[in-house]
């Protein structure tokens, strides 16, 4: 008993004579907020996007400590194009989006400025920042959807929210323009059991797509086009539906990601 007591007392010593080993926690947690919306210049419609990597990117870089610094962990916009994140540390910080729109962000082949529209701010307490961009194209239901022997039988309508000419006008300059960057390449129909539906779920047993070749699909813009799910869905249940289609062209340039722009979210009951 007598060891055990000195054993204690050993350990308490040390921990009560070693506090600076544990001064990293001292450390307020971050606490500051922000948050914002982005939207069509032109509509003034929400940006429709997918809660995950391949939807809008938030990019914080804090300036607080001078040039060349790291930016913070990305995180993404809500299904709804709206975006907040809670955890911030006080500072001066430049905000970027990337997404399905014309980079906010454009330099030439010579590391030459050509437009930023990004935005630099002081983030303290709530701070608010909106985005006003041109997206590559708008995705929308023509009529409701509906349900066929346990299949989802919908037509949507795509657009393009920024013509060829206004793409070519902002991007060209960029360096290594390519016509075939204006082409949609395919047009998926999302269903799901879960409220999220995006391409995290393309891979569930409903979903559909087509696929387009060259500049093939420019016929069909301003059209109603078909679409069907895969598989059968389960008699008595609820799903969601999610149209979504996409340009030839990746944001960030040279990130290899192609991302989509969405409709809105659909609610089907199965009968």
């Amino acid at each position: 008993m007598k060891s055990y007591r000195i054993l204690a007392y050993a350990l308490f010593l040390a921990l009560t004579t070693s506090c600076s080993l544990f001064e990293i926690d001292n450390f307020e947690e971050p606490k500051e907020t922000i948050k914002g919306a982005v939207v069509d210049v032109k509509t003034g419609e929400p940006v429709l996007t997918e809660h995950n990597g391949n939807g809008i990117r938030v990019r914080l870089t804090e300036l607080s400590y001078g040039e060349n610094v790291e930016h913070n962990p990305d995180f993404y916009c809500r299904e709804d194009g709206t975006y907040q994140n809670t955890k911030i540390f006080e500072g001066n910080y430049n905000v970027r989006i990337d997404g399905p729109f014309i980079p906010l962000y454009r330099e030439d082949q010579d590391g030459n400025l050509i437009e930023d529209c990004t935005v630099t701010t002081d983030i303290k307490g709530v701070c608010t920042v909106n985005f006003e961009v041109q997206p590559f194209l708008k995705v929308e239901f023509v009529g409701e959807p509906s349900v066929s022997d346990g299949q989802i039988k919908t037509r949507i309508m795509v657009t393009r929210a920024t013509t060829v000419e206004e793409f070519k006008e902002k991007v060209e300059p960029m360096g290594g323009y390519q016509d075939y960057f204006t082409n949609v390449t395919d047009v998926r129909l999302f269903v799901s059991y879960s409220s999220t539906v995006n391409s995290v779920n393309k891979y569930e047993p409903w979903c559909s797509y087509i696929e387009y070749k060259g500049n093939s699909f420019d016929s069909q813009f301003g059209k109603a086009i078909s679409l069907s799910s895969s598989g059968t869905l389960l008699s008595g249940s609820k799903v969601f539906v999610r149209a979504a289609a996409r340009i030839n062209y990746d944001t960030p340039v040279g990130s290899g990601t192609r991302r989509y722009n969405f409709s809105e979210v659909k609610e089907v009951y199965v009968p």
